[in-house]
């Protein structure tokens, strides 16, 4: 009935096959932007090794080694869930999310939660290390802490700071507007020019700042003073004000140089 159909639209057909192969490469390229940086790139690297051996092993008529590996390929849809199962369910949960609607909104209120915790914390002298992921993912210093995966509130990040907490001491990373990890380890800067006198969070924060475009946030705990790291550049003691004045402009300036279909697909 169909073919009967598009058999009156000769350019259907022609026009269905280019929209399958667009949503197919669509569909690999969010899934690959979803994984980027994270240890499933390294799987699934093993995954390719295994089935290289698999056929090479065929071919070489190692039986053995092709009996085994046959029968651990054989259950590879069912190993692919177990091993990607985490992966998966992030996938399907963003990829259920509008896009449309998606992180504009909750990044700038994000980033007014970050600048009145830092506020906060910077009038009691609390230190912490809040980081914004932008589009470099930040996934191998998320799985190095803590999953939350909550709404980026002034209360929550000043109660995970607070002393005496199992995570005070790592990171927090915020990603689309969420807050996603919290204790994550971070690299600290080797540059030879910043000064000694820096502590680890501010080291940390250059650091992460140099191998990624995220914007790190950091309150002294010995001062109190607010600093923002970008590219590898730290700017020292500026209020809640100036902050939340470059974490827009940062922000804003990112959302207009982006392409418009990046701006609606991302």
């Amino acid at each position: 009935m169909t073919e009967h159909w598009f058999s009156y639209l000769p350019l259907s057909r022609w026009w269905l096959d280019v929209i399958d192969i667009l949503l197919v490469a669509f569909l690999l390229y969010r899934v690959m932007l979803l994984l980027r940086g994270t240890r499933a790139v390294q799987m699934a690297a093993g995954l390719a090794v295994i089935i290289v051996v698999y056929f090479a092993a065929k071919a070489l008529e190692l039986y053995t080694l092709h009996w085994l590996l046959g029968t651990v390929l054989s259950s590879l849809f069912l190993l692919i869930i177990i091993v990607f199962q985490d992966d998966i369910r992030r996938v399907l949960t963003q990829m259920g999310q509008t896009p449309f609607l998606k992180t504009r909104v909750k990044t700038f209120q994000a980033m007014e939660e970050v600048a009145k915790a830092a506020s906060t914390l910077a009038e009691t002298k609390t230190g912490a290390l809040m980081v914004l992921e932008r589009e470099i993912g930040l996934g191998d210093y998320l799985e190095s802490g803590v999953p939350v995966d909550g709404r980026v509130t002034r209360e929550l990040l000043c109660t995970i700071f607070h002393p005496g907490t199992p995570l005070h001491d790592g990171a927090v990373i915020i990603r689309d507007g969420r807050l996603a990890g919290a204790g994550c380890v971070l690299p600290l800067t080797t540059n030879p020019d910043v000064s000694k006198r820096l502590g680890t969070r501010h080291r940390a924060a250059i650091g992460v700042t140099e191998h990624t475009d995220a914007v790190a946030v950091v309150v002294s705990e010995e001062t109190g003073s607010i600093s923002v790291a970008i590219a590898g550049k730290i700017t020292r003691g500026i209020d809640s004000g100036t902050l939340r004045r470059i974490l827009h402009n940062t922000f804003s300036l990112e959302e207009e140089e982006r392409p418009w279909w990046k701006r609606r697909l991302i």
